[in-house]
């Protein structure tokens, strides 16, 4: 985690079960990201939470990527041609 705007990401045993959430925030990546997957646009969700930033959205985005480029997955199926 060198990207800087990772510093936005923080992880505590003792916030969310440690799960990483937005610093200064109980709001978790994975609720972010299930946000944005459900439809909520960057707008909707910075309207909806006082205080976050563009940039907060940015970083969680950017830790899923950095989080699954050293996993490798198996397909739940094989596409026929």
């Amino acid at each position: 985690m060198e990207d800087p705007m990772l510093e936005r990401i923080t992880i505590n045993p003792q916030v969310m079960v440690g799960k990483p959430v937005i610093r200064g925030t109980r709001l978790t990546v994975e609720y972010i990201l299930n946000l944005l997957a459900h439809g909520a646009t960057i707008d909707e969700i910075l309207q909806e939470y006082d205080g976050l930033e563009p940039e907060d959205i940015q970083a969680c985005l950017l830790f899923a990527v950095q989080s699954l480029e050293s996993i490798t997955f198996m397909p739940l199926a094989m596409e026929l041609a």
